[in-house]
């Protein structure tokens, strides 16, 4: 059971701090360029917290994921923006 931070991180620094299991390693370029997360100190905040904590505040939607790889924060979660009406405001943006 570990959570996983992908490429999408921008390295803002918000979730390191929180992880009562010291678990979120700094980013380490070229190899890493984004956090990472070490799965044999990752519980997912079971037993401390009723939410995975870098899941909480980590203000990239999509950039945790969970054992399945389903993001912790998806898409529209954060802006409250459904993804299709996002895609479309895009779409328009881009034609003009």
């Amino acid at each position: 059971m570990a959570l996983e931070i992908i490429e999408s991180c921008v390295n803002c620094w918000a979730c390191q701090p929180l992880c009562p299991n010291d678990a979120i390693m700094a980013a380490n370029p070229p190899e890493f360029p984004h956090f990472l997360i070490v799965a044999d100190k990752c519980t997912e905040c079971l037993g401390d917290y009723a939410e995975a904590q870098c899941a909480s505040i980590c203000p990239i939607e999509g950039a945790i994921l969970n054992e399945l790889g389903e993001a912790l924060n998806p898409p529209g979660s954060l802006t409250g923006i459904p993804p299709a009406r996002w895609a479309a405001a895009q779409a328009e943006i881009a034609a003009r």
